[in-house]
């Protein structure tokens, strides 16, 4: 009796298993709590702290689940409080208030003059602060006394299983946690909770062409971005009407915050004063240069008390009727001289998007009066180090080149459906889901022992479609595919898909047994021939999905069809080859 030889196509089908389970990355017995998401740039970030680290403690106190990381937060959460500050702004003295709780929201530079500053703080680019709560400031360590008897700077040590970090912070660092990950899936928003919101754009022609679709995908992405809504995932979609739609899943926000954020046209205005000189779009907008040197980039970088600070520039055009009314507006400005000597107009260019402030820049003397179409835009970039400075440069030109292009949308958007799902319910589905998948294979694995009554023939077929689920998932975990209700139902058809293959395999194999003048590669291209035209209806037939809905069935789609494709050119071959050890003769 001769050894038992493995089919070389068994052996292919052992290093895609093991491949998958490197993909996956199981680790049953992970406890503890995750770190999902840390604000790029953030001092937090710069400590050393990143996604998938896990938190072990914060300051010496022990974190074993996500409830009590939360209340260390909550320790490190100060109390709102009223920032008042008198500043210079352009030659007149200006009071400005608003309430604070972990930022000031504004940086400056050794002269207390502001050099960038957030949205929600009601300082401008170029203020000077003589004062803070009543209390004169001269210089920049007085200004930094000031504002930490306001929010005092703590201490925050966060030790996690690769780092340990230890930084400064006036309030509780912006880091999203959630439980240990099991594995490297990425679960859709069925599995993990959040609101899913199906938009339709309406174009006054009535056409929305595929450029308009990329356009509002780009300054949805980014006006979410401003809002603080980082953990998102939108596309674009379709049905068989040829009806466009933009779907957006955002994780961990209301149906009520989502609708408020995209219901309304986005809108961007730059202003000199109280008048609008342009607004983003291809009307008063014709050129934006980005991704070119010679007219965008970062230009200088210099060090200032808390890091460094780098100046991006781009160039962009204005179309001649945007041109004459920054001409018209710009010639009743006085020409003053900036802090660092040069000549500029007494009034600054204002950026906004969704009416918050997100820039202001000094216009040159010499585009006083001027129908200047090419005006070049600048702004800041500040981080703890050069390269930090520079990144975020970066993003900062790319943020406001979108919102230049595509600010103001050529189209009102209307909510066709709009979906929230609990993070609670979510994690329901994600364990209902994993028992259906069980079940389903239990009771296959009955009716084929029932049908067989051999272990023989029940064992091969149960493990080969075990493996198709292992390498489906694989397959999910490197192309970090979301997977979600639908693409669980796809898992379960191919799985079922799979099983019919194998049932015509093994009743060839039968019927071959009781016919001695059958040929073993005979039967073999019988069962193939079947299970290839299978197949191919299979394929067929998830193909019309992948718009059905909306694009809402799309996951189900792609997931059958990568299943049945690994079935019939991977597990089938493989089984066919042990089936072949097992009942030649």
């Amino acid at each position: 009796m001769g050894k038992f030889k493995m089919p070389i196509r068994v052996w292919i089908l052992i290093a895609f298993l093991i491949f998958s389970l490197l993909a996956i990355k199981p680790t049953p017995y992970a406890s503890g709590v995750q770190i999902k998401n840390v604000e790029p740039g953030s001092d937090a970030a710069l400590a050393g702290l990143a996604p998938g680290q896990i938190v072990k403690s914060v300051n010496e106190q022990t974190i074993t689940t996500v409830f009590e990381f939360k209340t260390a937060m909550e320790k490190l959460q100060n109390e709102p409080a009223l920032f008042s500050a008198e500043v210079m702004r352009r030659d007149d003295f200006t009071l400005v208030e608003y309430e604070v709780t972990d930022s000031f929201g504004f940086s400056t530079d050794e002269n207390n003059t502001v050099i960038s500053s957030e949205p929600f703080s009601k300082l401008q680019k170029d203020d000077i602060i003589l004062s803070v709560n009543k209390m004169p400031v001269e210089n920049k360590t007085e200004l930094d006394e000031a504002l930490d008897k306001i929010l005092p700077l703590k201490i925050i040590k966060i030790k996690t299983d690769k780092a340990d970090a230890a930084f400064l912070a006036r309030g509780a660092p912006k880091i999203t946690v959630g439980e240990a990950s099991k594995n490297n899936l990425k679960k859709g928003l069925d599995l993990e909770g959040g609101t899913r919101v199906l938009l339709k754009p309406i174009s006054p022609d009535g056409v929305v062409s595929d450029n308009d679709i990329s356009d509002l995908i780009s300054v949805l992405g980014n006006r979410l971005n401003v809002y603080g809504l980082s953990d998102m995932r939108i596309r674009s979609a379709a049905d068989w009407q040829g009806e466009t739609f933009i779907l957006i899943e955002i994780a961990g926000v209301s149906k009520e915050e989502v609708s408020e954020l995209i219901a309304k046209q986005g809108k961007f205005e730059a202003k000199i004063g109280n008048e609008t000189v342009f607004a983003g779009g291809k009307k008063d907008i014709t050129y934006v240069c980005r991704n070119d040197g010679s007219c965008s980039g970062v230009r200088s970088c210099y060090t200032v008390s808390d890091g460094e600070y780098c100046k991006f520039e781009f160039v962009i055009h204005l179309s001649p009727e945007a041109a004459k009314k920054h001409a018209e507006i710009t010639d009743k400005l006085e020409i003053v001289q900036s802090e660092d000597a040069k000549e500029i107009l007494s009034e600054h260019i204002d950026f906004y998007l969704d009416d918050k402030m997100v820039d202001s820049l000094q216009i040159g003397a010499d585009l006083k009066g001027s129908e200047t179409t090419a005006i070049a835009i600048s702004g800041p970039g500040v981080g703890a180090n050069r390269n930090a400075a520079i990144d975020a440069a970066v993003a900062n030109m790319n943020k406001l080149q979108t919102v230049l292009i595509t600010g103001s949308l050529p189209f009102d958007l209307e909510i066709a459906k709009l979906d929230t799902i609990s993070p609670v319910l979510g994690q329901d589905f994600a364990s209902n889901s994993i028992k259906v998948i069980l079940i389903a294979l239990l009771g296959v694995a009955v009716v084929l022992f029932v049908r067989y009554r051999s272990w023989k023939i029940l064992l091969p077929m149960m493990l080969t479609s075990l493996s198709e689920v292992v390498i489906l998932l694989g397959f999910a975990a490197v192309m970090q595919w979301n997977l979600d209700m639908a693409a669980i139902a796809g898992i379960l058809a191919a799985v079922g898909t799979g099983i019919d293959d194998q049932i015509i395999i093994v009743d060839e194999i039968m019927k071959g047994k009781k016919d001695m003048y059958s040929n073993w590669k005979v039967r073999m291209k019988r069962a193939f021939f079947i299970i290839f035209a299978a197949y191919a209806t299979v394929v067929a037939s998830m193909i019309p999905l992948w718009n059905a809905g909306a694009g809402l069935l799309r996951g189900f789609a792609v997931t059958t069809i990568v299943g049945v494709t690994i079935g019939v050119f991977l597990t089938r071959p493989a089984f066919a080859a042990i089936a072949e050890k097992m009942f030649k003769k």
